[in-house]
């Protein structure tokens, strides 16, 4: 899903935003491999044009700022990604998480917490890693400011080095600590 938007957003000229990157708009295949689908409500980037838009995609994925600039960016599909890889870990949608991502309660509370509770916690080392990782990445993109958001193309190098700068004990790491 990662290098689908980063190619959208990095190799398509001009630019093309989704728009509504949702959980129920990535498909899998026979293989679980990754599909981007509803090209319905992209829209192409101009460079010397104004991108603003009426507010378009899924209540729940659409990024803050959109409410009150209509300024339409590449931004708005990472945050809605930040929102899927939360929902893809938690099996819910992180709506009251990412609410309060800025309080000290959500931000103290422990990672495996913040798990699906129906999935076993990871049994190596290197799941843990791949999750940690996928947190770590997901609060980023999930940055309440655009301009802190990593772009897409700064997503896929993250997960193709897959490496965390130091490794946390999963039992007993905190959101905090993941957040960027």
């Amino acid at each position: 899903m990662a290098q689908a938007l980063s190619y959208m957003h990095h190799d398509c000229i001009p630019p093309i935003v989704h728009r509504d990157v949702t959980s129920s708009n990535v498909l899998l295949n026979s293989q679980l491999e990754t599909f981007v689908s509803d090209f319905g409500t992209a829209r192409l980037l101009h460079t010397n044009s104004s991108n603003h838009t009426m507010v378009a995609g899924t209540y729940g994925y659409i990024a803050p700022e959109l409410a009150y600039t209509f300024n339409m960016t590449e931004k708005c599909d990472v945050y809605s990604f930040g929102v899927v890889a939360l929902e893809t870990l938690m099996g819910k949608h992180p709506g009251e998480i990412i609410s309060s991502l800025s309080k000290p309660t959500t931000q103290n509370m422990l990672l495996k917490d913040l798990l699906d509770s129906r999935l076993h916690l990871p049994q190596s080392q290197k799941e843990a890693k791949d999750i940690m990782l996928v947190i770590k990445i997901a609060l980023a993109c999930l940055s309440s400011e655009p301009e802190y958001r990593p772009s897409m193309q700064q997503v896929v190098e993250e997960f193709s080095s897959s490496k965390l700068s130091s490794f946390l004990p999963f039992q007993e790491t905190l959101i905090h600590q993941l957040m960027t």
